[in-house]
């Protein structure tokens, strides 16, 4: 199965082609820039070089995982609303992937661990996930504190961790690998996939305005 892995929920702007032969993930070409302000200009460049180096059209794709937080709005938008177009265009399925479950698949630290990312504000993403790299808590975001385990992966451990208490693990980021390792399941069952809805986690800061206040009469 040829598979197009995209995420831009992170500072990391990732596309990557892959193969998927039972457990195996073969990554056949990548394409990656670390630009929090890039990820809707580079993500459709990057996809398309990947695609380049790996030898393959996009009609050839057999479907598309994408990262789809948590994440800043803006950021993340970028690479979802390019994968649903792709998806919908070659007519093939878009799988869903948590971003922090993506970096899990690829941490091998041998014991618990947690995946923290930037939330930016002076906070951070989380989750936690048993030795095998199995979600057992989260996502959720909050200010960096120690979390209940000593090792954790992701770009905000490293930012955060003496605040963490944490020894930190590769990898940092979201990678074509990881991404595809974490749907999987899904995609060798050959299932419909669940919708491509954003792991925001923040209310947004925009709100609704309140009534106007009455003028009355002098």
């Amino acid at each position: 199965m040829l598979v197009l892995a995209l995420d831009t929920s992170t500072p990391a702007v990732t596309a990557g082609v892959a193969t998927l032969a039972g457990a195996d993930v073969t990554v056949l070409a990548e394409r990656v820039t670390v630009n929090p302000r890039a990820h809707g200009e580079l993500i459709t460049p990057h996809l398309l070089a990947a695609a380049r180096e790996a030898a393959v059209t996009l009609r050839e794709v057999d479907a598309i995982v994408c990262g789809v937080g948590p994440g800043p709005f803006t950021g993340l938008r970028a690479g979802m609303a390019t994968a649903a177009a792709l998806g919908h265009g070659l007519g093939i399925n878009v799988y869903p992937v948590c971003g922090l479950d993506a970096i899990a698949a690829q941490a091998t630290p041998g014991e618990p661990f947690l995946v923290v990312t930037d939330a930016r504000r002076r906070e951070v993403y989380w989750a936690a996930y048993d030795e095998h790299g199995a979600r057992v808590d989260g996502p959720h975001v909050q200010a960096p504190e120690p979390l209940g385990r000593p090792v954790a992966a992701g770009d905000g451990a490293r930012q955060y961790a003496e605040r963490l208490g944490v020894r930190v693990v590769e990898p940092y980021y979201p990678a074509t690998a990881g991404l595809v390792a974490a749907a999987r399941e899904a995609l060798l069952a050959g299932e419909a996939p669940a919708p491509l809805t954003p792991l925001y986690l923040r209310r947004p800061d925009a709100v609704e305005p309140s009534a106007r206040k009455r003028v009355t009469a002098p």
